[in-house]
């Protein structure tokens, strides 16, 4: 099985996109809504929570793990790739493969969580793929909590993006990665506000048609995914919105187990 974690239901989006392009390998998914959000927590506590979240997909048969979480991977994908003897995949290496793609002019904007920000990560790949590049980030530390209340059209909502994307503009920039995987759920509000010539990037495509390559790569390993098993979702808490987000993003109602 693939496992994938998350702070929440935003990793979600990963999981639809790995559901879409490999649909004969079955998805073990965890959302750790009891802990969410993580952006403001501390890289060693990150740390804590993603080593805790490999270990439950691990011990329910997952032999790959995705971390399709932002803050995560930006503080805890070396630690996770060190200390677990399993392939690791993260979000940021194919946002950054594709933002740099995608630019004409080099002037790159970031949204994420605080922890991603903080981090630099981004800033520091993009430029190392494109020197000279100008990468211009912004922390976003309200939006998490919007999409997990499901406050996904609400006037409050645009009126933070609004605020959020406003010094972006005037940056120029010509790409925009959603640094947190939360954020897709609000890309019809994002697009009008940052403006339409500015390609928005969201890796969760990119992140499952890595994924793809590398298993074909790698038959054995295959195979091992293949159990014939159902998809299952778990959470460390399940609220009403949660439901509603799960059946949003997959277009059909998910049941997500409490753990």
């Amino acid at each position: 099985m693939i496992g994938i974690f998350d702070s929440g239901v935003g990793g979600m989006t990963v999981a639809r996109a790995i559901e879409q392009l490999l649909p004969e390998y079955p998805l073990i998914y965890y959302g750790d809504l009891a802990r969410s959000p993580y952006g403001p927590k501390s890289p060693e506590k990150i740390r804590e929570y993603a080593r805790d979240n490999t270990r439950f997909l691990l011990d329910r048969g997952a032999k790959l793990i995705v971390i399709a979480c932002n803050s995560a991977a930006s503080v805890a994908a070396d630690v996770i790739d060190a200390e677990f003897d399993v392939p690791v995949f993260e979000v940021i290496e194919p946002a950054v493969a594709e933002a740099v793609a995608a630019t004409n002019s080099g002037r790159i904007g970031v949204i994420g969580t605080r922890a991603t920000v903080k981090s630099k990560v981004y800033e520091k790949k993009i430029t190392a793929a494109l020197p000279g590049s100008y990468v211009f980030q912004v922390p976003c530390p309200l939006l998490v909590p919007l999409v997990e209340e499901g406050w996904l059209n609400r006037p409050e909502t645009k009126m933070i993006l609004r605020h959020y994307l406003h010094p972006m503009r005037s940056r120029q920039i010509d790409t925009l990665v959603l640094g947190c995987t939360h954020y897709p759920l609000l890309r019809t509000l994002i697009q009008p506000r940052i403006g339409n010539r500015v390609r928005v990037i969201d890796s969760s495509e990119a992140l499952a048609q890595r994924l793809l390559e590398y298993l074909e790569a790698n038959p054995i390993l295959a195979e091992t995914l293949r159990t014939g098993c159902e998809n299952r979702y778990f959470a460390s808490d399940v609220t009403d919105a949660a439901l509603e987000i799960a059946a949003k993003i997959f277009g059909r109602a998910i049941l997500i187990e409490r753990i």
